[in-house]
């Protein structure tokens, strides 16, 4: 069973021979939570890919929000696009440091403003450096490029529609956390969000997505196998959430590869829904 987009996955060895072309714009999405030390940023200027440029998720993002990294509007993401060389005729590769943890929401964020001609690095900086593949310190250039944002609304959720949803189940909820946040077992990892999971939602951890060794995206076979012993019915609607609306991606993104183009995002994910006064909640395993 071949990937119904192969498109979307590209070679450290197709990357390292593409390297040189100006319409191959590349884009570091590299990720961590508040706090944590060192940051994405301070990793990224310690070694990229060459010509990568850094994405920051919390900077493509809606400032002045109370919830952290939500969609932009169409101008200021394509504003931010442009920012990072990124034009409407350029192929973007998108990676990360773990592999696929945080690449998928650049590249959510790509396709949901328009701009399809974009794939992930296959096993990501992990394998790049592996393979003893050269990486730089100093800052690209940018090219100027001009990008319009076309925004998609039918792939993303926003609260209201995930809630209205617990009720009527038109659409399938699936949790890219870990098992231990979703049942409620684990702290919750954003602070002061309660324990559990939307009702009715399942769970499938989005490192499940990759091989444990080569972080290379695991067949199409295995693929689909996660999804349908999640309990996900492939032939309808799929709504993917997680902590902040990262990792979720990492699910879209597997979803895609296997023929299911249009996984929306819950964007607040249960940094919204886990709020103290948030909507109800379930914890233990999926019913």
């Amino acid at each position: 069973m071949p990937y119904a987009h192969p498109e979307a996955l590209v070679s450290t060895e197709w990357l390292a021979s593409h390297l040189a072309d100006p319409h191959i714009r590349l884009l570091d999405s590299s990720f961590k939570q508040p706090g944590v030390i060192p940051t994405a940023r301070a990793d990224y200027d310690a070694g990229h890919i060459p010509r990568a440029v850094f994405f920051n998720i919390d900077d493509v993002a809606e400032p002045g929000t109370s919830l952290p990294h939500m969609i932009p509007g169409a101008e200021r993401f394509a504003a931010k696009m442009a920012e990072r060389g990124i034009g409407n005729d350029d192929r973007v590769i998108i990676y990360d440091a773990n592999g696929l943890s945080s690449a998928g929401r650049a590249w959510w964020l790509l396709r949901l403003f328009g701009h399809d001609n974009v794939a992930l690095l296959d096993g990501g900086l992990p394998k790049w450096k592996a393979e003893g593949r050269p990486l730089e310190t100093k800052a690209p250039a940018i090219p100027q490029r001009s990008f319009t944002a076309r925004f998609d609304p039918a792939l993303v959720r926003d609260k209201a529609a995930v809630l209205a949803n617990v009720g009527g189940k038109r659409e399938q909820v699936i949790d890219a956390r870990s098992a231990g946040r979703f049942d409620g077992s684990a702290e919750e990892t954003w602070p002061g969000r309660r324990r559990g999971h939307i009702p009715g939602s399942r769970n499938l951890p989005f490192d499940q997505m990759t091989d444990p060794q080569t972080k290379q995206l695991k067949s199409a076979e295995e693929l689909q196998q996660l999804f349908t012993d999640a309990g996900l019915a492939l032939d309808r609607t799929i709504v993917s959430s997680c902590g902040s609306g990262v990792t979720a991606c990492a699910l879209a993104f597997g979803l895609y590869l296997i023929g299911h183009e249009r996984a929306a995002i819950y964007d607040g994910s249960w940094s919204e829904w886990g709020l103290p006064d948030g909507p109800p909640i379930e914890t233990g395993p999926a019913r």
